[in-house]
C-alpha cells in the first residue's frame, strides 16, 4: 500500500462549507440552455422561399383572393409542423437521456463521513472515493491505495489510470497528472482521499463546458445551397413579376388586374411544395436511420452526412469494442493464465464473458475462463495468505496463497528484473508486443512471500480490439472518397497500431495526418477547425465530454448512445444508439441518395415552374387572357407537381452511391447542367401547352381553352416524373418497378385531375368545367411528347458519347 502523503485532513466544518457554497457556489457544470419550443417553431419559418410564399399569401389576401390565401398558408404550416415535431421529439428523447455527473458524495464535515449532494460539495472538502465511485470534483490526492481512475470520458484514454499521492508537474498532460483527480471520471478499483481544488465551471470538465460555448452552429451544406436556390428564385421572380407588372400598366390593364396576374406569376414562378419536399425527404431519411440505431436531432443532419468528405472518430468504443482482452500468449497459454487469474481481484459474471472490477482483470479472468480455468475455483482451493497490492509505484501485484507460490503479475519491467532466469526473448517479445498496441503485463511465480529470485511464466498482450463491421466501415468510407481520421488520448503507438489493423493508416499514408494520440479537447477543437478551414465537411464522432467542444464545432457531430455522455449528446447532430462506426456509413449511404433524390427533385419542380411561367409570361406577352388562374397554378404545383416529387424523393439510392467522391463544398446544388435541363424542359412542356391553348383560342372559348391548358399541362407533368428519376437511364433502365410509389402517384393524380373537371364545387372553386373524352386523350397525348423527348435524348446523349470514346 501507498503511504499517506500526508496526514489525513478532518474535513471542513459546516459553516465554513456553507460559506465557500455561497461564495463558490454550486458545484454545477452550465449546460447549454434548451431550445424553447416556439425558436424551434420559428426556425421552420425562415429562408427566402418561405418570405415569398408568405408575401405571396399576403397579397392574395389583400386582393381578396382568400382561397389562394388559405391554400398557400397551409403549405407553410404543414412544412412548419414536419420540422417542428421532428425536431421537438429528438430534443426531448435527449433531455430524458440520464445526466453523468455524481448525484452524490462522501466527504468529511466536522471530522465525519457524511455523504451529500455532489453540487455541495466546494473547494477544501475532503472526499472520500472507492470503487464504483464517480468523482464529483477536481482534487489532490493525500491517500491513494491500489487507486485507479477511467478517465476515458475527459481524456479518451482507454486504459485505467493508477493514481498516486506523489506530485506531478502542473503542466503534464491531463492523462499524466497521477496526483489528481478530475469531476466525471469513475474510480475502477481502489480507495482514495481527495483534497478538493475546483468545482463546478472550475473543474476541467467546467473548461471543457467553455469551450462548448465558445463554438458556434453554422448553417448547413443543404441549408446553405437551398438558400442560394432561394435568394435566385426570389429575385428572378421579383424581377420578372415587375417586368410583366411594368408591360401591363404601360397597355393600359387595370390595376387590380395587374396585381391578379402579378400573383399568378409569383404561384408559377415559386415551388410551394419544395420547403415541404425537402423536409418530409429528410423525415423519411430519419426515420430509416432510427431502424438501424440512429437518433437525429436535426433533420439537415443526414444530409449533411451525406456531404462528408472526412470523419474525425474517437477511438475507444467506437472504432474498438470498448472492452480490453488478451489478444496474445507468449509462453505456456494454460499456466500463464492460470498464474495470472490467481492474481486478480475482479470478479467474472455469470456468462463469463465479463465483469466487474479493474477492465485488465476482468479480461484475463476471461481468457482464463475460456480455457476452464475459474478464479473462485483457485480462491476455494488455494485461499490467500498474504496480499502486496498493486500501485503505481511498484507497478506489480502479488498474492502468497496457500500452496505457498507467490503469483506475480505486473509491467514487465517492473517483474522481469526479478526474474533469476528470465528467458533472453522476453524483452524482445515484450517490445515487439508494445510496439503492436499490446499493453504488455508479465506474470511470474516465487516460492516465498518475497518478490525475488521468481520464475517467469510468460507474457501477457491486451488490447481494446478494433470491431470487425467497423474495419468493413472504414474500408466502405475510403472507397467513397471519406477520410477516417483517429483522435485518442491513447499512447502513440497503441494508436497507430490500431489504426494500421483498422485500414486507417496504410502504407504511403501520412500518419500525422490521419492519427493523433494523446489529445486534449483543444487538439481535437484545433484538428476539426484546420480540416474545416481545408475546405473538407467534417463529421466527429465521440463519446466523452472531452469530445464534446469538437462535436459542436464539426459539420455534424455523432455522439455515442451507450457509453456517450449527456454533455456529448447535447452537442451532437446525431446520436448512434449502438456506439457502432458502421452505422455512420449507412447514414452516408442515405445522406448522398437524400441529396440525389432533393436535387432531382427540385430540378423536377423548378422545370414545372419554369413551363408554368414561360406559359404565363407568352400569353400576356402576346395579349391573350390569362391561361391559368392563381389556384389553378397552386394545384398544380401543390397536387400534382408535389405528389410525383414526394415519389422522387423516395427513390432507392443509386448503385454507385458509394463508389463516388464526396461533393465539392462549393459545389453548387443546382449547376450549370441543371439550369440547362430546367431550361430545356421547360421549354419543351411550355411549347407544347401554349401550341395547344394559341390553338384551342381559336376555335373554342376561354373555359374550354383553360380546360385544355390546365390537363395538358398536368398530365405533362405527371407523366415527366418518370424521365426525372435519372439524368443517364431512362426510366425502364432505372427499374419501374423500384419505384412502384411513382406508378401508383401518376395513377392518383390523372384520377383526381379527371375528378375535379366533373364535380360541381370543384368547377366552381378552379374555374374549370367538365373535360370531354376526346380532349382527355388529345391531354395525354400532348403529355406525353416531353417525356419521350427527354427520354429519347437521354439515349442519343449515351450513344453519342460511346461513338466520342476511342476504341
Amino acid at each position: 500500500m501507498t503511504a499517506a502523503a500526508e496526514p489525513r485532513p478532518r474535513g471542513l466544518s459546516s459553516a465554513d462549507a456553507a460559506e465557500r457554497l455561497r461564495e463558490h457556489g454550486p458545484n454545477l457544470v452550465r449546460r447549454a440552455p434548451s431550445i424553447s419550443p416556439w425558436r424551434l417553431l420559428a426556425r421552420q419559418f425562415q429562408g427566402a422561399l418561405v418570405w415569398l410564399l408568405i408575401a405571396a399569401a399576403t397579397t392574395s389576401a389583400a386582393l381578396g383572393e382568400r382561397t389562394d390565401a388559405i391554400a398557400i398558408a397551409a403549405i407553410l404550416v404543414l412544412n412548419a409542423a414536419i420540422g417542428f415535431f421532428q425536431e421537438y421529439r429528438a430534443e426531448r428523447a435527449v433531455h430524458a437521456l440520464q445526466a453523468m455527473t455524481a448525484p452524490r458524495a462522501r466527504v468529511l464535515r466536522d471530522g465525519h463521513s457524511t455523504v451529500l449532494p455532489a453540487a455541495e460539495v466546494v473547494p477544501g472538502d475532503v472526499v472520500l472515493l472507492e470503487a464504483g465511485d464517480v468523482v464529483p470534483a477536481d482534487g489532490r490526492l493525500v491517500e491513494a491505495s491500489a487507486l485507479r481512475t477511467s478517465e476515458a470520458a475527459l481524456t479518451g484514454e482507454s486504459v485505467p489510470v493508477d493514481k498516486t499521492t506523489t506530485p506531478c508537474s502542473p503542466d503534464a498532460p491531463l492523462a499524466e497528472r497521477r496526483d489528481r483527480v478530475f469531476a466525471g471520471t469513475a474510480v475502477a478499483a481502489g480507495t482514495g482521499v481527495a483534497l478538493v481544488e475546483a468545482t463546478g465551471m472550475g473543474t476541467e470538465l467546467g473548461h471543457i463546458a467553455e469551450l462548448l460555448e465558445a463554438t458556434v452552429d453554422e448553417a448547413t451544406p443543404l441549408q446553405k445551397r437551398l438558400a442560394t436556390v432561394g435568394r435566385t428564385l426570389l429575385l428572378v421572380c421579383g424581377g420578372l413579376v415587375a417586368l410583366v407588372a411594368a408591360v401591363s400598366l404601360a397597355r393600359g390593364l387595370p390595376p387590380v388586374e395587374v396585381l391578379v396576374t402579378a400573383v399568378s406569376l409569383a404561384v408559377a414562378a415559386v415551388p410551394e411544395g419544395l420547403a415541404a419536399i425537402v423536409t418530409v425527404a429528410l423525415a423519411l431519411g430519419v426515420q430509416r436511420m432510427a431502424s438501424r440505431h440512429v437518433l437525429v436531432r436535426k433533420l439537415t443532419a443526414v444530409e449533411t452526412l451525406g456531404s462528408t468528405s472526412v470523419i474525425c472518430t474517437d477511438k475507444t468504443g467506437t472504432l474498438t469494442t470498448g472492452v480490453m482482452v488478451v489478444r496474445e500468449v507468449w509462453g505456456d497459454r494454460g499456466a500463464t493464465l492460470r498464474a495470472a487469474a490467481a492474481n486478480c481481484d475482479a470478479d467474472l459474471g455469470a456468462d463469463e464473458t465479463g465483469g466487474a472490477g479493474d477492465p485488465t482483470e476482468v479480461a484475463i479472468l476471461v481468457a482464463a475462463a475460456a480455457g476452464g480455468i475459474r478464479r473462485e475455483e483457485i480462491e476455494r482451493d488455494l485461499p490467500r495468505q498474504e496480499v502486496h497490492p498493486f500501485d503505481s509505484e511498484r507497478k506489480r501485484m502479488s498474492i502468497l496463497r496457500s500452496d505457498g507460490v507467490l503469483y506475480v503479475k505486473g509491467a514487465p519491467e517492473a517483474v522481469l528484473p526479478l526474474c533469476g532466469a528470465a528467458p533472453p526473448e522476453a524483452a524482445t517479445v515484450q517490445a515487439e508486443m508494445a510496439a503492436r498496441g499490446l499493453r504488455v503485463l508479465a506474470v511470474a511465480t516465487g516460492r516465498a512471500a518475497e518478490e525475488k529470485e521468481l520464475t517467469l511464466v510468460g507474457l501477457l498482450g491486451l488490447a481494446d480490439p478494433p470491431r470487425s463491421d467497423a474495419i468493413e466501415a472504414v474500408r466502405l468510407a475510403r472507397a467513397a472518397g471519406i477520410k477516417t481520421v483517429m483522435i485518442t488520448g491513447d499512447h502513440p503507438a497503441t494508436a497507430r497500431a490500431i489504426a494500421r489493423e483498422m485500414g486507417i493508416l496504410r502504407p504511403g499514408d501520412d500518419a500525422d495526418e490521419l492519427v493523433h494520440a494523446r489529445a486534449t479537447p483543444e487538439d481535437k477543437l484545433r484538428i476539426v477547425r484546420s480540416w474545416k478551414t481545408r475546405g473538407a465537411i467534417v463529421a466527429m464522432t465521440g463519446d466523452g465530454v472531452n469530445d464534446a467542444p469538437a462535436l459542436k464545432e464539426a459539420h455534424i457531430g455523432i455522439a455515442m448512445g451507450i457509453t456517450g455522455t449527456e454533455v456529448t449528446r447535447e452537442a451532437s447532430a446525431m446520436i448512434l444508439a449502438n456506439d457502432n462506426f458502421a452505422s455512420i456509413v449507412d447514414a452516408i449511404r442515405e445522406g448522398r441518395a437524400i441529396y440525389d433524390n432533393i436535387r432531382k427533385t427540385l430540378v423536377y419542380l423548378l422545370a414545372g415552374n419554369f413551363a408554368e411561367l414561360a406559359v404565363m409570361l407568352g400569353a400576356v406577352a402576346a395579349g391573350l387572357p390569362l391561361p391559368l388562374l392563381p389556384l389553378q397554378l397552386l394545384w398544380v404545383n401543390l397536387v400534382t407537381d408535389g405528389l410525383p416529387a414526394l415519389a422522387l424523393v423516395v427513390d432507392p439510392p443509386a448503385a454507385d452511391v458509394l463508389a463516388r467522391s464526396p461533393r465539392p463544398p462549393g459545389e453548387p446544388i443546382l449547376g450549370a447542367a441543371q439550369w440547362r435541363r430546367i431550361a430545356l424542359t421547360g421549354t419543351l412542356q411550355a411549347a407544347v401547352t401554349l401550341g395547344v391553348y394559341a390553338w384551342a383560342l381559336g376555335s373554342r372559348d376561354l373555359l374550354e381553352a383553360r380546360n385544355l391548358v390546365f390537363s395538358t399541362l398536368v398530365f405533362g407533368e405527371v407523366l415527366r416524373a418518370f424521365a426525372a428519376r435519372s439524368d443517364t437511364r431512362t426510366h425502364l433502365e432505372s427499374g419501374w418497378l423500384q419505384n412502384l410509389w411513382l406508378v401508383l402517384v401518376a395513377v392518383v393524380s390523372v384520377i383526381m385531375q379527371l375528378g375535379i373537371h366533373h364535380v360541381p364545387a370543384a368547377q366552381e372553386l378552379f374555374g374549370i368545367g367538365p373535360i370531354s373524352l376526346a380532349d382527355c386523350g388529345l391531354s395525354l397525348a400532348l403529355g406525353f411528347i416531353p417525356v419521350t423527348v427527354l427520354e429519347l435524348t437521354k439515349i442519343a446523349r449515351r450513344y453519342r458519347h460511346v461513338q466520342e470514346v476511342p476504341s
